[in-house]
């Protein structure tokens, strides 16, 4: 909040009343605050940090990644010092102190400019501590955290999440919907969905078709239809958006289609006449990191303009909203890019939903295990990561969603994919993903499965997005709320749609 008065000191990081000995801390200054961070908080070790680069780095839980960036605790002690000394830390300060130069970056810059001033007056002098009090209080429910949604920055968002537990996380959540609308109504309590991601590693039609065909059976596709292309080229991505265009078209389908090649491909397609609903592009929490994936602010903004024109244009479709944005995020793809400045990867993943809230998202999704083991290296990690991810991104105001996976090398199974995606469902998940068998053939991981949407669903007794369980019951495929089992005369008017949409791919 550069320009404006900090809180009193003496209050938050002074621990001079509390020392023992003649210990004086470690002075830190920057961006024109000074603080003293004491070193022993009545342990016989010591531990002083430098800045709060370094005291948001070691109080984070344990990460592969941080440790390979070099920046982790170097002992559970040294991880509880730092979580104390930042739950004493206020608000204000963190606001005052940019992690990264807003000179330097402009994701920084965007943060800093973006977030509520006036709304966040009345709640700079809470600690982190106190700020976790008030989330985690009965007495706070969905309205009053809908209030500061755009009051606090992603920095503080990742303080809050280092010193909650996994159960605190879900609880935290869970008081939270952000909804969003495109052809659809994503994120109503009550409702989970689930985006159906038939890849195919040669981006053969046909073989898409059918794996969402299968999809749309177990009442998949709500969230959207996405297909990852095995090729980048606009061809091939014009290619899929007419085919998964062609059979909502077919079948009436209250829902958005994405294929998630890089923003400049899509909007190519877009030039070319191909039919885009949402526009995807992965962003990062650093400016470094989104010119490693080939983009900028301005092409996000521009790219989104020019969608919603052409929602405008598409006098065929019945849109429920201008939310027309898909984006994805993971903790370690700041790391693997060698873009992150120096932080965690906590604190990178909330910076990256800094970038993605300004830009009014429908969805937004974190592929929490897919980066690989060395950046979250097993089980426990991944589910950390999960229920991290999940908790800022809804603090945030994101509409977010799970891509709950991993990659064959790191230390995990399908029972860790249970797991978290129970964890997840109970915290109010706006969606999952839908993988043929849980197996990506193209992408090689395993992700989540058509029906491990109908388990989670039934356990927590959730729904389709409303328009799309209208249609489902319509079509047959669902009765009374449930997945129905096919008779003949709904069989036959299924296939048939099937096979006009398999005509037009050849």
């Amino acid at each position: 909040m550069r320009g404006s008065r900090a809180c009193p000191s003496g209050r938050h990081l002074g621990y001079a009343s509390q020392h023992l000995g003649d210990n004086q801390g470690s002075l830190f200054s920057y961006g024109g605050i000074e603080r003293r961070l004491s070193r022993d908080l009545y342990m016989p070790e010591q531990f002083s940090f430098s800045d709060l680069r370094e005291l948001f780095a070691k109080a984070n839980e344990e990460k592969s990644g941080d440790r390979l960036a070099g920046i982790a605790a170097g002992s559970e002690r040294e991880r509880i010092a730092a979580k104390r000394k930042l739950a004493d830390l206020s608000l204000d300060e963190i606001v005052q102190q940019p992690l990264i130069d807003p000179d330097d970056d402009d994701v920084s810059e965007l943060i800093l400019e973006s977030f509520d001033r006036e709304s966040f007056a009345p709640i700079k002098c809470s600690t982190v501590g106190e700020f976790r009090e008030f989330l985690l209080d009965d007495a706070t429910g969905e309205a009053e955290l809908r209030k500061i949604q755009r009051a606090i920055i992603p920095e503080i968002a990742a303080a809050v999440t280092k010193i909650m537990s996994n159960k605190d996380l879900v609880l935290g959540a869970a008081k939270i919907r952000n909804v969003t609308r495109c052809r659809n109504t994503m994120g109503e309590r009550g409702v989970l969905g689930i985006r159906i991601q038939p890849n195919h590693p040669t981006d053969d039609i046909a073989g898409i078709l059918l794996s969402t065909f299968e999809g749309l059976l177990y009442g998949c596709g709500d969230a959207v239809i996405g297909v990852n292309p095995a090729s980048d080229a606009v061809e091939s991505t014009s290619a899929i958006l007419h085919a998964l265009n062609r059979l909502v078209t077919t079948y009436k389908i209250p829902t958005q289609t994405c294929c998630l090649a890089h923003i400049s491909t899509q909007l190519a397609a877009l030039s070319d006449g191909a039919p885009v609903d949402l526009l995807f592009q992965s962003v990062g929490g650093t400016q470094a990191t989104n010119q490693s994936f080939g983009i900028t602010l301005e092409m996000l903004s521009e790219g989104r303009d020019r969608i919603i024109e052409h929602h405008r244009q598409r006098q065929d479709v019945s849109w429920k909203g201008e939310e027309v944005m898909y984006f994805e995020t993971g903790q370690g793809s700041a790391l693997s890019a060698e873009a992150h400045c120096g932080l965690d990867q906590v604190t990178l993943e909330a910076r990256a939903y800094g970038v993605a809230r300004t830009f009014d998202p429908f969805l937004v999704n974190s592929v929490v295990g897919f980066i690989g083991p060395e950046y979250l290296f097993d089980e426990r990690q991944i589910i950390r990561a999960g229920l991290e991810d999940h908790f800022m991104g809804k603090l945030l105001g994101l509409p977010m969603g799970c891509d709950v996976c991993y990659t064959n090398h790191a230390e995990a199974d399908q029972n860790s994919v249970d797991n978290l995606l129970l964890l997840l469902g109970a915290a109010g998940c706006n969606y999952f993903m839908g993988v043929p068998c849980g197996d990506d053939v193209m992408l090689n991981y395993q992700s989540t499965s058509y029906h491990d949407a109908i388990g989670v669903r039934r356990l927590f007794k959730q729904r389709p997005a409303p328009e799309f369980l209208t249609w489902l019951e319509e079509a047959g495929i669902y009765r009374d709320g449930e997945p129905a089992k096919l008779d003949e005369p709904v069989r036959s008017q299924l296939l048939k749609g099937l096979e006009w949409s398999l005509e037009g791919a050849h």
